[in-house]
């Protein structure tokens, strides 16, 4: 059994940390810790599996600044145009196709409608498929292949015309 000291040092080495999520199994008990909550990541479907919901187990001492949750498309004004921007859910590893000999899912200057599934990002050994909430025309992928993507940093710029 895991002691309440210890859960308290975990979550707030946690909280201070870039980490996003974190399990941890200890002498028979698991804990599972996640700054995203699972309602948060929408547009994700997993390709391996439904993983269990995280839950933070204790409450903080003093309560965390509540950041915006980064929306998956969301509309950027530039000259002559609206476009959409696609970010990301989660933290992980950006691929833009399923496997290194495979095409991309899409590219420049494609159409994507909502279903269509527009890269993996891997988290924690789990494929993740980004699927499209949007229609429109990608005018720029903005990560690169196999490099490490951020919560909510923009990975897609889609005209919606």
């Amino acid at each position: 059994m895991i002691d309440l000291d210890f859960i308290e040092r975990l979550i707030k080495v946690f909280d201070e940390s870039g980490v996003d999520s974190l399990e941890i199994e200890r002498g028979g008990s698991r804990i599972k810790l996640a700054k995203t909550p699972p309602a948060a990541s929408g547009p994700v479907v997993l390709s391996h599996g439904a993983a269990a919901p995280m839950a933070t187990p204790a409450p903080q001492a003093a309560p965390a600044p509540a950041a915006e949750a980064p929306r998956p498309a969301e509309r950027v004004s530039t000259p002559g145009r609206e476009l959409l921007e696609v970010t990301s859910p989660m933290v992980g590893t950006f691929y833009t196709s399923p496997a290194p000999d495979a095409p991309a899912y899409v590219g420049v200057g494609q159409r994507v409608s909502p279903g269509d599934t527009l890269c993996i990002i891997e988290a924690m050994k789990l494929m993740n498929e980004l699927i499209s909430e949007v229609s429109g025309t990608i005018v720029e992928v903005c990560a690169q292949n196999a490099q490490p993507v951020e919560y909510g940093q923009v990975l897609f710029r889609v005209d919606p015309r």
